[in-house]
């Protein structure tokens, strides 16, 4: 069985706010089956603060996927969700005392450690899959996002910027929690020095630093200790996407094929797939032998259940 999981017990951090530089506290905890991946505003009354991680609540684009219902926000929710993702969990309750979620050092890895911190729980029920069937498109200016047919959850990424550290990458990747934590979640956010200079003196990127994000000026990477992987701007963009793409709410097999790509093209892709219904369908029981896709069996991702290593209550990592 293919079982729904979330964490075993709370954990909490403490990091920078990318846009406003305030330091934001941020508790996990464990979320009954079927409850989604919920966020709760600390800093608003209980009576309306609550935003669920899903399609229809993306409100903003810009920069960062932003999350909102009823007039409640929470933006830059790409990075955790993409490590809920990645680690195979389903169901969370995210505290947060702000608007926006930790930066963290601008990659999925500070969550993911968080996460195989407090380890995995699989929970009562399968989860349900969303299996792509037919192609499915969308476009805007350069850049293309698509579904295809797969046996399997995998993604082909291919970026181009004019600029000699990044210039045109491409790379493939299947998911499983080792192949994310191997290949993945490190890789850090990136911008250009005249973007960051220009956002903070309009009050945005306040938190922005060479702890969260690769800078790149006119010639060159300005972070002193270079890139962790010599195509870290493609991976950084993987990483996005499998966050963006979990706000379906449940895992999709099938394959994502994105070119100059981003966060509006990303949601875009999903709110096409779901009005096209013929062009895939729900899966939810893994028993039967006769599950197959164009004569081959689903090939679900690998999720290991987390052995919970010695627990912290509260940490600031080095990104603040």
């Amino acid at each position: 069985m293919f079982l729904q999981r979330t964490v075993k017990k709370e954990i909490s951090c403490r990091s920078v706010g990318l846009h406003s530089g305030r330091k934001i506290e941020m508790t996990i905890r464990p979320a009954d089956v079927d409850q989604g991946i919920v966020f709760v505003r600390k800093d608003l009354p209980d009576a309306n603060n609550k935003v669920k991680a899903d399609v229809h609540n993306v409100v903003d684009t810009t920069l960062a996927t932003t999350i909102g219902c009823n007039g409640v926000t929470v933006s830059t929710v790409e990075h955790l969700m993409s490590a809920f993702s990645g680690m195979g969990i389903d169901n969370a309750i995210v505290e947060i005392d702000a608007a926006e979620l930790p930066i963290m050092d601008g990659s999925a890895r500070p969550f993911v450690e968080l996460l195989k911190n407090v380890g995995a729980r699989p929970q009562g029920k399968a989860k349900k899959l969303l299996v792509v069937k037919k192609k499915v498109e969308v476009s805007e200016g350069e850049g293309t996002a698509m579904f295809l047919p797969s046996p399997e959850f995998r993604i082909t990424y291919d970026i181009e910027f004019p600029h000699k550290e990044i210039g045109a990458q491409s790379y493939q990747f299947k998911l499983s929690d080792v192949s994310y934590e191997n290949e993945i979640c490190a890789a850090r956010t990136f911008g250009f020095l005249r973007d960051v200079e220009y956002l903070q003196a309009r009050g945005l990127a306040l938190g922005g630093s060479l702890k969260n994000a690769i800078v790149l000026d006119e010639n060159r990477i300005i972070n002193k200790e270079g890139l962790r992987f010599p195509d870290e701007f493609v991976r950084h963009k993987i990483l996005d996407s499998i966050g963006d793409l979990s706000l379906l709410g449940l895992p999709i097999i099938g394959h994502f094929v994105a070119a100059k790509s981003g966060h509006r093209l990303n949601n875009l892709l999903l709110k096409e797939l779901l009005l096209q219904q013929e062009c895939w369908e729900i899966v939810n029981d893994f028993s039967k032998e006769e599950m197959f896709m164009e004569r081959d069996k689903l090939r679900i991702p690998v999720f290991h259940v987390l052995d919970s290593l010695p627990s912290f209550a509260m940490r600031d990592l080095a990104a603040v």
